[in-house]
């Protein structure tokens, strides 16, 4: 059913049932198409309201957009609170990170994809995204590591290797010998990425002395 002229006729309820549709499927619509690629009224038709709905109760594309980030900053925050709650100063430490990280992007797709059209200079006239919903949680990381790693470590940049690979694999997958494309629902090909994502971390990161 379509509402049409705003909100003001249903209850808050149905209000907040409506706004949680249109930030879903405009979640997915920019992970998939990208900011550019999406019109706003892409997101209405998507969410079934018209313009004036999703204006009323969440605001333009580009208000959309951030609230988006933000909740993909958010849900990486939490899977951050409970991998630090276990961690421990050392090599297995540094690898339950890792693989919660690896983890949680394939239960989550949507946020590398939405991150890797932003490699491709999507959504380039929106500024301060990363600096917001990207550093804070790369900072956090770094600091956890940093006393961990050996001498001469770049763990900044080493950490930021290890999220493209991450990246990569979860929304490119892996090419086998016959040049087919593997993600990371191929158990085999899982398996075979999260050992060598391991071996990476271990040996950029200094942890193998």
């Amino acid at each position: 059913m379509m509402f049409m002229g705003g909100v003001s006729r249903g209850s808050e309820l149905e209000s907040n049932m409506v706004r949680e549709r249109i930030i879903e499927k405009a979640t997915r619509l920019f992970a998939s198409l990208g900011y550019d690629g999406t019109p706003a009224l892409t997101i209405a038709d998507a969410a079934g309201v018209d313009i004036a709905t999703v204006t009323d109760l969440v605001g333009g594309k580009r208000e959309i957009y951030m609230m988006v980030a933000r909740r993909n900053y958010l849900a990486t925050q939490a899977m951050l609170d409970s991998a630090f709650a276990e961690f421990t100063p050392d090599r297995a430490g540094v690898l339950l990170v890792v693989d919660r990280f690896l983890d949680f992007y394939i239960d989550h797709p949507e946020i590398p994809e939405l991150w890797i059209h932003r490699w491709m200079s999507d959504a380039a006239d929106v500024a301060g995204v990363e600096a917001q919903y990207v550093k804070p949680n790369r900072d956090r990381v770094n600091e956890a590591f940093r006393p961990v790693v050996g001498p001469d470590v770049d763990v900044g940049q080493t950490v930021e290797v290890i999220v493209w690979c991450v990246r990569g694999f979860v929304v490119g997958g892996m090419l086998s010998p016959k040049g087919e494309p593997h993600g990371p629902r191929d158990i085999v090909y899982l398996q075979r990425f999260r050992a060598y994502l391991h071996q990476l971390a271990t040996r950029l990161l200094g942890l193998d002395g």
